[in-house]
């Protein structure tokens, strides 16, 4: 939200906290426990990922999960099913046919989550260029592309609600905004804090910094995930934690603003270590169901296909579970008469089911519905 709030309550407008980053003190007795908690949960969820052979193959869908609910968090609404069926469709030459524009939004955060990871395991560092580079991609299609993507704004933006015609909050002026970014890459770097105080620190000051036009709070989370992974905390980059910051957002909203209003980081990290524990649980049961399941599916992929290629039939489908004959045959190299003849008889067995038959030179649309059911959940 940025000019035109002539119009809107700003009786309950929160300043950005000037000079207050990052916090000297946090009351380390009132978070004792949340800390217990949310160490001993995600140190249960990362030993699940570590003893994975490919978190990226049986967790991918995951991350599909993690754009629809995040983005859903900032208005865009989508459903997991759309998301997947329009990666499929456009996979192999960029035309999904009519599609909604929030459907392709919530793609791009996908895609852009993907990247981002891919390109800290490859050593990038998170800085400036990581974050511009991340918006850039999340914007480059639909409302967000008359948003300056990969820019800094040059304007006062503001944080509120549209419907209710109220401004909560005034993030941090354009004109100090380059030197707010610079202390908090340099906290993130340096920072005398322990690491997951620091992910949920660095988090809510991203956030009031609120640097960009547009996407500032899918960038702000996808920036934990980073986080925590590069602080060591997970050993692989797969922890989605939106789904708990939507269930609580009015609380997750006004702790935000309590650290700007009242100085209160206390808080605000308590919360979010709760966010972490509560959220490793869930992550921790959904990743165990899809290992359960794919253990479950070994013997029936094995004696349907009736083919060596069982297993990189197996694995290319828990990594896209709605996908086409082409995508397959690329993800796995397998050859495509063989392909053919396994989602055939997959189809025919009842594993599979045909979402779209084929029709002239696009193929048939199948959803693997087992695995859809976790992730939808």
């Amino acid at each position: 939200m940025a000019k035109g709030i002539e119009n809107y309550d700003l009786s309950g407008m929160i300043d950005y906290h000037y000079g207050q980053f990052p916090p000297t003190v946090l009351d380390l007795a009132r978070l004792i426990d949340p800390l217990s908690r949310a160490q001993d949960a995600i140190s249960r969820y990362d030993q699940m990922l570590i003893s994975l052979p490919n978190s990226e193959l049986l967790l991918a869908p995951l991350r599909q999960n993690e754009a629809v609910i995040s983005s859903r968090m900032e208005g865009t609404i989508s459903t997991v099913d759309e998301v997947m069926i329009y990666e499929a469709e456009s996979a192999d030459d960029g035309n999904a046919g009519p599609v909604r524009d929030d459907v392709i939004e919530v793609a791009l955060y996908s895609r852009v989550l993907r990247l981002a990871q891919a390109a800290v395991a490859d050593g990038a560092p998170i800085n400036e260029g990581l974050i511009k580079n991340a918006h850039r991609i999340l914007l480059s299609y639909g409302r967000g592309a008359s948003k300056s993507p990969g820019q800094y704004k040059i304007e006062q933006n503001y944080v509120g609600d549209d419907r209710r015609r109220e401004i909560y909050f005034k993030p941090i002026s354009p004109l100090q905004l380059q030197s707010g970014m610079q202390a908090l890459l340099e906290f993130i770097e340096h920072g005398p804090m322990l690491p997951i105080f620091k992910v949920g620190v660095a988090h809510v000051e991203f956030e009031s910094l609120h640097p960009f036009n547009d996407g500032n709070g899918r960038i702000g989370r996808l920036l934990i995930t980073l986080l925590l992974w590069k602080f060591g905390l997970i050993h692989k980059p797969h922890f989605y934690v939106s789904a708990f910051f939507e269930e609580k957002k009015h609380e997750y909203i006004e702790l935000m603003r309590k650290v700007s209003r009242d100085n209160d980081w206390t808080s605000w990290v308590a919360f979010f270590l709760e966010a972490i524990a509560k959220q490793a649980a869930s992550n921790l049961i959904t990743a165990q169901k899809i290992m359960a399941l794919y253990e479950e599916m070994k013997e029936p992929f094995r004696e349907i296909s009736g083919s060596k290629w069982h297993l990189a039939a197996q694995d290319g489908i828990f990594e896209s579970p709605i996908f086409k004959n082409s995508q397959l045959i690329k993800r796995t190299e397998m050859p495509k008469h063989v392909a053919t003849r396994i989602t055939k008889l997959l189809h025919e067995s009842g594993l599979l089911r045909e979402l779209r038959p084929a029709s002239g030179r696009r193929g048939a649309l199948f959803m693997f519905e087992p695995l859809m059911e976790i992730v939808r959940a």
